[in-house]
């Protein structure tokens, strides 16, 4: 390991006041957010168009679906892992260029498998892309407000949710191939490129990977165009010796010292929120036009209760510091549950919206607390792939889920697939309340134990925080 001094690039981080570096960063990512959130509902939008047109079973349906979230396993995996080793910058303009590229294709897919293929690449970049940006507003921003700004960069990218139900909604209906400009909509995002590009590489990946001369020249070029900016800096906090592994950092290690802990918990609950998250919003288009709701109607109700999306990342963001983090998700995901059995004892259009619209509220709260959460504990060397692993395996796991929910609904009707939902909900609740707690501490400080397990050759779990 390298023993030299510390930078003290995290605690340099911390004092700087917000500035136009870190609204350039929020605005650069919040539009690659924004056609990533976009690209997670495009197919539920299309998936009653395709039932129709190509005459497809509901299980095809959850084929299509198995493939894409299976390449959100193994994206946020390797994409996570690409973050580790060549960059967040990097890994993010990647992820993004091949996001763009596959949602054009998914427009020009001519059967079941074309499909398939081309959402299992989408579900590979949304994921990588999703990982790396989250990583990076958690390593640049302050301790005090990081998760505020993660929730808003999410509020403002979230918004591709709504705009792209809008959008679904008038172009596919034009005519029997409207289905097809939905993903050409979703491949616009190549041009956030145009903004990232001009972003720095983080100054605690560079110090961590070994290269602390541009480590150094970063954190000092920051300083200089904020001081230009704001006028002079207070000091920095002091910071103990931390241990940096340099290049020999290894994969194996989140299962080591008080990180096999966080990954245990932080699985079972990403487990859990796929499943009942998507189980929800991949679905209920479909399953209203399978209770006879019109075609048209249910696109309008699924496109008015994505509204309630933003307004629940501006929640997120709003008590993401105020409150300890953990405490906000596991709040969070009993309201959900709540508002998942109220919303399937219905069929009332109003109804359907005002509750449609409570759930994504609330699971937008969740959601920007969870992702901030995810990059949290984990330390700089293994904080991409840590959280790509954690949130890829809940990914992974709703390969099943579509069967799961069509098993539910073709075998026990409508309404037992809320009641399974909400129970969902409410196991990710209670999982999440065993993990330790993060707001308003240090990355280092969160995670600097672990050194010293790995240094004692410890491999204990954290009990002091649960």
């Amino acid at each position: 390991m390298n023993h030299s001094a510390s930078l003290n690039i995290s605690n340099r981080l911390d004092r700087l006041p917000f500035s136009s570096i870190h609204k350039k960063v929020i605005f650069a990512l919040a539009i690659a957010y924004f056609f990533e959130f976009a690209d997670l509902n495009t197919f539920s939008y299309v998936s009653p168009v395709l039932v129709k047109q190509w005459n497809l079973p509901m299980n095809v349906i959850a084929t299509i679906n198995s493939c894409a979230f299976f390449g959100m396993f193994l994206g946020a995996t390797l994409g996570g892992r690409l973050g580790d080793k060549a960059g967040r910058k990097k890994s993010i303009i990647i992820s993004l260029i091949f996001l763009s590229l596959f949602s054009f294709l998914n427009a020009f897919s001519w059967g079941v498998w074309s499909c398939a293929i081309f959402r299992f690449i989408t579900g590979m970049a949304t994921s990588s892309l999703l990982v790396n940006a989250n990583t990076y507003i958690i390593e640049f921003f302050p301790k005090a407000t990081r998760g505020k700004y993660q929730g808003l960069a999410i509020a403002i990218g979230i918004m591709g949710i709504p705009i792209t139900g809008w959008v679904s909604s008038y172009l596919i209906p034009m005519s029997d191939w409207g289905w097809r400009l939905v993903f050409v909509w979703g491949g616009l995002g190549i041009f956030a490129l145009l903004l990232i590009n001009r972003l720095f590489e983080l100054p605690r990946w560079y110090e961590v990977n070994g290269q602390r001369e541009k480590a150094k020249e970063v954190i000092e070029t920051i300083e200089r165009l904020v001081i230009q900016e704001k006028g002079g800096l207070n000091d920095a906090e002091p910071e103990r010796a931390v241990e940096f592994p340099g290049k020999g950092n290894r994969m194996s290690d989140i299962f080591k010292g008080i990180y096999l802990n966080r990954t245990i918990i932080l699985i079972a609950v990403w487990i859990f929120q796929t499943i009942a998250f998507y189980g929800f919003g991949s679905w209920v288009p479909t399953l209203l036009v399978q209770q006879g709701i019109d075609l048209k109607d249910s696109l309008l109700y699924s496109t008015l209760i994505t509204l309630g999306a933003p307004l629940g990342a501006l929640l997120g963001s709003a008590v993401s510091d105020r409150f300890e983090r953990k405490t906000n998700i596991a709040i969070a995901c009993f309201f959900i549950a709540a508002s998942v059995l109220l919303f399937g004892f219905t069929l009332n259009p109003v109804m359907i919206v005002v509750f449609g619209f409570l759930i994504n509220l609330i699971e937008r709260t969740f959601s920007s607390n969870l992702y901030t959460y995810t990059s949290e504990v984990y330390g700089t060397e293994v904080r991409s792939f840590g959280q790509g692993l954690t949130y890829g395996i809940g990914r992974f796991s709703n390969v099943l889920g579509p069967f799961c929910i069509s098993f539910i609904y073709s075998g026990y009707g409508y309404m037992n697939v809320f009641i399974f939902i909400a129970a969902v909900w409410i196991a990710s609740g209670v999982a999440i309340t065993f993990g330790p707690r993060t707001s308003k501490r240090s990355l280092e400080e969160i995670n600097n134990s672990y050194q010293e397990d790995i240094s004692a050759g410890s491999v204990q779990t954290e009990t002091s925080s649960i």
